[in-house]
């Protein structure tokens, strides 16, 4: 078990952690797949492609479909075609979590420093996080797109410690996928480990998370005895 008695900072994923996105990126792929008069695919097995970024997700809808690997120039052909799709897709079909707008509340009143760290593109993390109400909450939020690497490197989180001034033990990295696990260990912070959300359908505790959370609401009993917070000049 970590130490939680030095934690300052909290970095969360977004897709399937704080928001259920999988519908629209559903909706996304499969008018992709459609435009381009390919087989289709369900909601459940684009739930099993997320999590490495759009690119890697529309790899895997098209070795889907094609029952084939998809060559390098049809897949960039095909990117701006899923990128119109899911911008008219964006918050049609997403929903919050339960218990995330409790806890994010909850934690910024307890004065933690707090970040979003998603390998989904940046352009479409922000009027993600708007469209629910919760921007307000980050501080900083980094896309698959806003650094030179993306999980599970652990570059984002290595700069947000630089950003932060903050040492290894002061941040936690909390989402649902191993390349948040991963991307935690590689940069010495701790992590939790959330059942529910895109994991490949791999049992989120293989990875080894410093804790796993069925619910959202569970993670303030690792994080609320912690009264060392961030100060705001720090930041």
């Amino acid at each position: 078990m970590a130490s939680w008695d030095k934690l300052k900072a909290i970095a969360f994923d977004l897709d399937g952690t704080l928001i259920d996105s999988a519908p629209d990126l559903a909706a996304a792929t499969q008018a992709t797949l459609t435009e381009l008069k390919l087989p289709s695919c369900s909601e459940e097995q684009v739930r099993s492609w997320i999590g490495n970024g759009a690119k890697v997700l529309m790899q895997r809808a098209l070795t889907h479909s094609l029952d084939r690997p998809v060559e390098a120039d049809m897949l960039e052909d095909t990117m701006p075609l899923f990128m119109k799709h899911y911008q008219e897709n964006l918050e049609q079909h997403s929903q919050l979590y339960p218990g995330v707008l409790e806890v994010l509340n909850e934690l910024t009143s307890l004065g933690y420093s707090m970040a979003v760290v998603t390998n989904k593109p940046y352009r479409f993390a922000i009027p993600l996080l708007k469209a629910f109400k919760i921007e307000h909450h980050f501080t900083k939020v980094l896309g698959g797109d806003s650094l030179e690497k993306m999980k599970p490197d652990p570059l984002p989180l290595t700069h947000l410690l630089d950003k932060w001034k903050l040492k290894p033990e002061a941040l936690l990295m909390v989402g649902d996928s191993k390349n948040d696990i991963l991307a935690a260990k590689a940069a010495g912070i701790s992590s939790i480990g959330l059942t529910y959300g895109y994991n490949y359908g791999e049992d989120i505790g293989l990875s080894c998370p410093d804790a796993v959370c069925v619910q959202f609401s569970e993670i303030l009993k690792f994080v609320n005895n912690s009264v060392k917070v961030m100060e705001h000049e720090s930041v």
